[in-house]
C-alpha cells in the first residue's frame, strides 16, 4: 500500500502518502532476487543501442549508474555538467536529496547523443517537448528485455559493482542507499549463491 501511494505522490496525483508512518512488517535482510548478470546487461545495452538514442541513454543510466526510473526521467539538460574532467549529471535522489554523479564514457556519449544541440528541457523528452513518463519508459524496457523491470537494472548495478570488487560503502553511495543494510541485502544474496556449501561438498566428494 505504501508503495502504491508513493507512486501516486511521484505522479502528482496526491500530495502525501497517507500510510507513510504506518509500521510495516519486518522485511528479510536477504534479497530474493539475484539481478541481471554481466552478460545479460551487455545484451540489453546492445539491444538498446540498436534501438535508438533514447533507449540507449535510458538503459545506460539505469544499468551503469543504478538510477531509479523516476530519477532518470526527471533529469534535465541543465543538469548536465563537467567537473574535474568528468561528465556529470545532477540527480534528485529519493527524499529530495541532490547528488552529482559522474557518467562513464559510454553513458556520457549516449546522453550527449540524445540531447544533441538542445540547451534546455528534459533529457528524455517527447516530440512535444514534455518529459517522458514512466509508463513509456517501462514499455521501452519491456520491449528490449521481456520480463525485466527498470528496477532490475538498479539491482544489477549493485550486484555487478560488488562482483567487480567495488567496496560496499562505495556501492552504497553510488546507488544512493541511505541505509547500508539495503546494499548489504544484495550482497548477502550474491554471497549465498557464490559461496554456497554445495560447491565445497560436491568437490570434496568428487576427490
Amino acid at each position: 500500500m505504501s508503495g502504491f501511494y508513493a507512486y501516486a505522490v511521484d505522479e502528482g496525483l496526491i500530495a502525501r502518502n497517507p500510510v507513510d508512518r504506518v509500521r510495516r512488517p519486518r522485511v528479510s535482510d536477504e534479497s530474493t532476487r539475484s539481478g541481471l548478470d554481466r552478460d545479460e546487461v551487455r545484451a540489453v545495452l546492445r539491444a538498446a543501442e540498436a534501438d535508438g538514442a533514447r533507449s540507449h541513454a535510458l538503459v545506460c543510466l539505469l544499468a551503469l549508474n543504478g538510477l531509479r526510473i523516476s530519477e532518470a526521467l526527471a533529469v534535465a539538460v541543465a543538469d548536465l555538467g563537467w567537473e574535474r574532467g568528468h561528465r556529470t549529471l545532477r540527480v534528485r535522489r529519493k527524499g529530495g536529496k541532490i547528488a552529482t554523479v559522474p557518467l562513464a564514457p559510454r553513458t556520457a556519449a549516449a546522453v550527449d547523443a540524445l540531447v544533441g544541440d538542445r540547451e534546455a528541457g528534459p533529457i528524455f523528452a517527447t516530440r512535444s517537448g514534455r518529459a517522458v513518463d514512466r509508463h513509456a519508459a517501462w514499455k521501452v524496457v519491456r520491449r528490449l528485455a521481456p520480463g525485466v523491470s527498470p528496477h532490475s537494472f538498479r539491482h544489477a548495478f549493485v550486484t555487478n559493482c560488488l562482483d567487480a570488487g567495488v567496496p560496499l560503502h562505495i556501492v552504497q553511495d553510488g546507488a544512493g542507499h541511505a541505509d547500508p543494510r539495503t546494499t548489504q541485502r544484495y550482497n548477502r544474496r550474491r554471497n549465498a549463491l557464490d559461496a554456497h556449501a554445495t560447491y565445497a561438498v560436491a568437490s570434496f566428494i568428487a576427490e
